[in-house]
C-alpha cells in the first residue's frame, strides 16, 4: 500500500487508521479507551495500524468530551534529593502503564504552593499529587476552596488536611524497626537527624523514633535538623552538632531522616572528623537509594514501597480505593551498624 497520502497533510486522523485496519471509526477511538468493550484482537489490528501510520489519539479533545483527562500533575520541589528522582521515574512509570498521563510542575517553594497548584488546575487534571516538602497545609486548603482541583493527593508524607488522601509508607513501623536492629546492636546514644523543620505536611519519623526510643529506653533521645535534603547540608548541619565533642560526650549513631543525609553524615565522619563508619559512630538511613548500597557506603536503612504505593495511587484515581494508604516498606541492614 502506498501511504504516501499521509504525508501529504500535517495530521494522520482516526478515519485513516479506520481505513488502514478495515474497521469503523468507532471501533478506533474504543481500542484506545483502557476500558472500552473490544475484542482483544480488533485492538491489536488497530493499534498495530495506528503504529504503521504515526497515528496518535487527541487526548485534549477527548477529555472535553468526557469529565476525565487521565492527565495527573505530579508538584514537587527538592530536587536535590536523589530519591525524588526514583519516586518520579517509579510514578511516572505506572501511571502510564494504566493508562494514565503525567504533568510535572515544579515548585519552588511554600509561597509557590498556590500557584503550582492553579497551574496544574489549568490543564484540566484529574488529580494533583504533591510530593513536596515546602508546602503549606493552608495552601493545600486554598486550592481545594477554590476548586483548583479535583482531587488532592499527598505523596510520601501526611497532610492534616481532611480533605486531602495520604499515600506514604508506614514511617512508625519503620522506625521501630530501625530502633530495634540498633538496641540490639548496643547502640545507646542516638542523634536523631531530620530534614527541614517546615509547617508543610510532616513525615512520621522523628516522632515515630523519639517516642519508641523513649518506651524501649526511659529516654529520649536529642535531634538536630539540616536546611535541605542535600548532601552539603547535611555535613554543614552535622559537624557543628559534633566537634568539640568529647569521646563520651559522642552519639554512637546518626538516625537520619533520609539517605542523602545520611551518606553526607557519613562523609562528614570520615573525612571532616577523622571518624570510623561503625566503630565509633554507625549511622543509618532511610528511603534506600541506589547509591545506598554501594560498597563506599552499605548504608543501613529503610526501602519505602514505591511500587505498592505508586499503585495504590492508580486505585484512589480509578475509585477503587477511598481512603488513605499507609504501607510497610522493607528494612534493609548494611555494614554502617
Amino acid at each position: 500500500m502506498d501511504d504516501s497520502r499521509f504525508f501529504e497533510s500535517d495530521t494522520v486522523t482516526a478515519d485513516d487508521v479506520a481505513a488502514e485496519a478495515g474497521v469503523s471509526r468507532w471501533t478506533v477511538a474504543r481500542a484506545f479507551k483502557k476500558d472500552a468493550s473490544i475484542s482483544k484482537k480488533t485492538r491489536q489490528k488497530v493499534l498495530a495500524a495506528a503504529e504503521r501510520l504515526g497515528y496518535a489519539p487527541d487526548l485534549l479533545a477527548a477529555s472535553l468530551a468526557s469529565d476525565r483527562s487521565n492527565l495527573v500533575a505530579i508538584v514537587t520541589d527538592d530536587f536535590s534529593n536523589p530519591h525524588k528522582l526514583v519516586m518520579l521515574e517509579r510514578l511516572t512509570r505506572i501511571l502510564r502503564r494504566e493508562g494514565w498521563g503525567t504533568l510535572l510542575v515544579n515548585m519552588t517553594g511554600d509561597a509557590d504552593a498556590s500557584s503550582a497548584l492553579l497551574a496544574a488546575s489549568q490543564r484540566r487534571v484529574d488529580a494533583a499529587v504533591v510530593i513536596g516538602t515546602r508546602f503549606d497545609d493552608r495552601a493545600l486548603h486554598t486550592a481545594l476552596g477554590a476548586r483548583r482541583v479535583k482531587k488532592l493527593i499527598i505523596f510520601a508524607r501526611l497532610s492534616q488536611n481532611p480533605n486531602t488522601l495520604n499515600i506514604a509508607c508506614d514511617d512508625q513501623a519503620a522506625m521501630r524497626a530501625i530502633a530495634d536492629h540498633l538496641l540490639a546492636r548496643g547502640r545507646r546514644r542516638p542523634l536523631f537527624v531530620a530534614g527541614p523543620d517546615t509547617q508543610s505536611a510532616k513525615l512520621d519519623r522523628k516522632p515515630g523514633f523519639l517516642a519508641y526510643w523513649r518506651e524501649r529506653t526511659g529516654t529520649t533521645p536529642p535531634a538536630i535538623h539540616v536546611s535541605q535534603y542535600d548532601f552539603l547540608c547535611a555535613i554543614d548541619g552535622i559537624l557543628p552538632a559534633l566537634e568539640g565533642r568529647a569521646p563520651a560526650e559522642m552519639p554512637d549513631v546518626l538516625v537520619c531522616e533520609n539517605d542523602i543525609i545520611a551518606i553526607g553524615a557519613m562523609d562528614g565522619l570520615r573525612h571532616r572528623l577523622g571518624l570510623r563508619v561503625p566503630e565509633d559512630i554507625a549511622v543509618t538511613g532511610f528511603d534506600d537509594i541506589p547509591l545506598a548500597a554501594s560498597p563506599a557506603y552499605g548504608l543501613t536503612t529503610y526501602r519505602q514501597p514505591i511500587t505498592n504505593m505508586a499503585e495504590a495511587l492508580v486505585e484512589i484515581l480509578e475509585g477503587k480505593r477511598s481512603g488513605d494508604a499507609i504501607l510497610p516498606g522493607l528494612f534493609v541492614a548494611r555494614s554502617s551498624t
